[in-house]
């Protein structure tokens, strides 16, 4: 059951936005914030008044039911509408709770996804360009638009390491659940014996912080410049173009040299930085609200075993809720990754609503 209060400071908020939106004086600035959560309470501020007036309707309907003056015609119409009075507020109560769970800030920003290959040498590498290329599939599916950040190849055609930003609406809602370890078992393209490897892949799945998300003094920043050593051809390799950027305070490292301009490689490198010393920020503040990371299934950490992907028995296992699906094919092709996700988000939401309670 929800506490009275609660649901009377919804109504009271509405009122008091309401009193201060029509009264005109409310500045420029705090204007789109302050309208934005009076629409979002207009979506719940009818059952809110539904659910306090529940006990009145309840003892009306009590009255008619228990008093002897009563005839049997009315009494059991009475018995008939507290059933369904019940049922509604039943219902009405969920739908509130659902609104009233902790909400996320950074849902609706877009993601950068850091996949880095794991124990498995370079079959890690290939699986890594397998996860790679499902993401690319889900984008595509999502109409999601993926750019590429930074690439690292390895000589069996995988990637040592792949980033790259995802823009679209809530991506960060959806994706953070894919943060942690995920591992294949499959036999590699090597394998002579027919044994089945076992190797694993990294994913982080970070917000993107804007400047306005989190304040980083070019004076916490020393900023190197090199010659880059990877491909890309004689006037990537002879220029001091690749650019190494340090925050000071945190001691984040980023270097980026994919492109040719050094501008362009820092610029990179900063969205990449802010988006790794936001998340620690974020990290830190969750750990001193605990009991919330008990409610969250993406919790965001890398070193969680959180998948398994299995080639011999066709089956993708996800350890955090203990699903599995055998649809191992349509799952990396993208088709089926939204039933996965939509799991993960169905029980995260239960964990919140039952702390709720």
């Amino acid at each position: 059951m929800i506490p009275v209060k609660k649901v009377e400071a919804i109504i009271n908020r509405h009122n008091s936005l309401e009193k201060e939106l029509s009264s005109g004086k409310v500045d420029s600035k705090n204007y789109a914030k302050k309208s934005k959560e009076y629409s979002d309470l207009e979506n719940i501020i009818t059952l809110a008044r539904k659910y306090l007036n529940f006990e009145k309707n309840k003892k009306e309907l009590d009255q008619i039911i228990n008093d002897s003056k009563s005839d049997k015609e009315m009494i059991a119409l009475a018995k008939k509408e507290l059933i369904e009075l019940k049922q509604l507020k039943e219902n009405y109560e969920n739908k509130l709770k659902i609104f009233l769970l902790p909400k996320d800030d950074d849902d609706k920003k877009n993601a950068i996804v850091e996949i880095r290959a794991g124990t498995g040498g370079l079959e890690a590498t290939l699986f890594c360009s397998d996860l790679f290329k499902m993401y690319e599939k889900v984008c595509s599916k999502k109409k999601w638009k993926m750019e590429i950040i930074s690439i690292s190849k390895s000589e069996a055609g995988g990637f040592k390491e792949v980033i790259f930003l995802v823009n679209g609406n809530n991506i960060y809602s959806y994706l953070k659940y894919e943060s942690g370890v995920h591992r294949v078992q499959r036999v590699p393209s090597t394998e002579t014996q027919g044994r089945v490897h076992t190797s694993a892949a990294t994913v982080a799945v970070l917000p993107e912080a804007e400047e306005v998300d989190i304040q980083i003094k070019e004076s916490d920043l020393r900023i190197d410049v090199f010659r880059s050593g990877g491909p890309g051809g004689q006037s990537v390799n002879t220029t001091d173009s690749a650019v190494r950027i340090t925050h000071i305070p945190s001691g984040v490292v980023v270097s980026q040299q994919d492109e040719k301009s050094q501008h362009k490689n820092k610029a990179k490198a900063l969205k990449i930085l802010r988006a790794r010393v936001y998340e620690a920020e974020k990290n830190k503040r969750d750990k001193e609200r605990s009991s919330n990371r008990k409610s969250q299934i993406g919790t965001g950490d890398r070193s969680e075993r959180i998948r398994t992907y299995n080639f011999p028995q066709g089956r993708v296992t996800d350890h955090r809720i203990n699903l599995t699906l055998h649809k191992l094919d349509e799952f990396l092709g993208g088709e089926v990754h939204e039933e996965m996700n939509e799991s993960l988000r169905l029980r995260e939401q239960d964990l919140k609503l039952k702390n709720l309670e």
